[in-house]
């Protein structure tokens, strides 16, 4: 039996007794430019045993997966055509192949240097904040009874956890207060109205109280309904629009997605209640569109804005920064981000607005660059100006 044929034949063996930690080929004196060592180990793919191959260069590493048994053939072919080290890591021994001067080999057998098996686990497990075994995702059909996402509402499971992910760095940021009231402006269905409160309350520990307010009755008795079922007691739906709801001694105050005008008049709520956080994610940016196409006014985005398309996204991002101005002339700071992938939804930016009682309110110097913006682009008009007045 050659050298080679030994070093595999105790690898074999290792993978038979469970005992094989991982492997690695060095000292490459071969043809393929650039490649140094490769790094292996044992991976489980789909339930499926494998080998993962570490291919490192001088520059870079690829990674490949292939069959066990093609592995071993491959590592087998590697120490006869370049490779003049090898070495195996089990629970039981290690063992080193290498090439000496004019081609001389040798084995040598030692103490073993680990004392348990690396982690086999392949298929990337995401943190999720919102687990999915949450019986309240199964009553909103998110999920079977058995707490599996179903294929369908993968995406919107993606999205109640990116939107807890991204409130969470908020939330720590909040003044400690003995109970936080929530107003959740055009709910809909829920899903994240349920969602942020679970978080608050049962991850959290946080004594909160949540009002998801929601035009539409037969949604209003349908989260009512779930509520009770899943025992949130502080959590209620309420019928209302977001003009006549009375958000006074609102601490947060959340609009996603309402449309148009709509997120100013939840903005303004949330100022006039001088609440600690605003979290809007806007829809439709009509009203500035209409403004700018009416005003008609001569600027170095012309050549833009004479295309339909870059005039709703202009109209889209003169309104959202508008409202963040507006926001900041009232003490807040302020962050415009992408709340999840547009291939997701394409409603994906959101405001959030945190006051901060360190930076200066009524700024004039605030008011003189909303005007600006305004002249710039021939608005004349912006529905949150409103809240100046109130």
């Amino acid at each position: 039996m050659t050298n080679i044929e030994q070093y595999i034949h105790s690898l074999e063996n290792s993978l038979t007794n469970q005992t094989f930690v991982k492997a690695n080929l060095g000292n490459y004196k071969g043809e393929i430019e650039g490649l140094k060592k490769i790094l292996i180990k044992k991976i489980i793919i789909k339930n499926k045993e494998k080998f993962s191959f570490t291919y490192r260069y001088a520059t870079r590493d690829e990674v490949k997966n292939y069959d066990v048994n093609e592995g071993i053939k491959l590592m087998g072919e590697s120490l006869a055509s370049g490779f003049n080290f090898a070495a195996l890591f089990t629970l039981e021994f290690d063992l080193i192949y290498e090439v000496k001067k004019k081609g001389k080999s040798f084995i040598k057998k030692s103490k073993p240097t680990h004392h348990q098996l690396l982690s086999t686990n392949h298929d990337k497990q995401k943190h999720r904040l919102i687990s999915p075994e949450k019986q309240y995702l199964h009553h909103l059909k998110i999920t079977d009874k058995n707490g599996k996402v179903y294929k369908a509402t993968q995406d919107k499971y993606r999205q109640i956890n990116r939107y807890i992910e991204i409130l969470s760095t908020w939330l720590q940021k909040l003044p400690k207060r003995d109970l936080i009231r929530v107003a959740d402006m055009g709910s809909g269905k829920g899903y994240l109205t349920f969602a942020l409160y679970d978080y608050l309350t049962n991850s959290l520990d946080i004594n909160t109280e949540i009002t998801g307010v929601e035009y539409r009755r037969d949604l209003v008795d349908l989260c009512n309904d779930i509520s009770e079922k899943s025992a949130f007691n502080q959590l209620k739906f309420t019928q209302s629009t977001i003009e006549d709801f009375e958000a006074k001694n609102t601490n947060i105050l959340i609009a996603l997605h309402a449309c148009d005008t709509a997120t100013d008049d939840a903005i303004a709520k949330g100022i006039e209640a001088q609440a600690d956080l605003i979290v809007v994610a806007p829809c439709c940016h009509k009203q500035i569109r209409r403004e700018i196409e009416k005003g008609k006014a001569q600027n170095d985005l012309n050549f833009l804005t004479q295309h339909g398309i870059f005039m709703e996204r202009q109209a889209e991002m003169v309104t959202d920064g508008i409202r963040a101005l507006v926001l900041e002339y009232f003490g807040y700071s302020t962050k415009v981000f992408e709340f999840i992938s547009d291939t997701h939804t394409p409603k994906n930016a959101m405001i959030i607005g945190m006051k901060n009682p360190k930076q200066a309110t009524r700024n004039p110097q605030i008011l003189r660059e909303i005007e600006q913006v305004k002249a710039y682009f021939g608005i004349g008009r912006h529905h949150l100006e409103g809240v100046f007045s109130s």
